[in-house]
């Protein structure tokens, strides 16, 4: 039961990373095609965004990687001994 949440968790994690790229370049274009913003602003957007979206999605998935680790040596000892 454990093992379908954890692959249910990376599924859910890489639509969360999708659909935040996708608000990124929507919220850029947006600012670029405003009366208010412009192309700098939206090149900050779209800057600023992609490395929200690049830090977030490494720090999710960094603690799927250190679950895996922690299950990979347990199985590892209990072979052991």
């Amino acid at each position: 039961m454990r093992d379908l949440f954890i692959l249910a968790l990376e599924k859910l994690i890489a639509v969360i990373i999708v659909v935040l790229m996708i608000a990124v370049v929507v919220g850029a274009v947006a600012t670029m095609g405003s009366a208010q913003g412009g192309v700098l602003q939206g090149l900050g957007i779209l800057v600023g965004g992609a490395l929200y979206v690049v830090l977030t999605g490494g720090m999710l998935y960094l603690f799927l990687g250190i679950y895996h680790n922690t299950k990979r040596t347990a199985e590892l000892l209990a072979a052991r001994s």
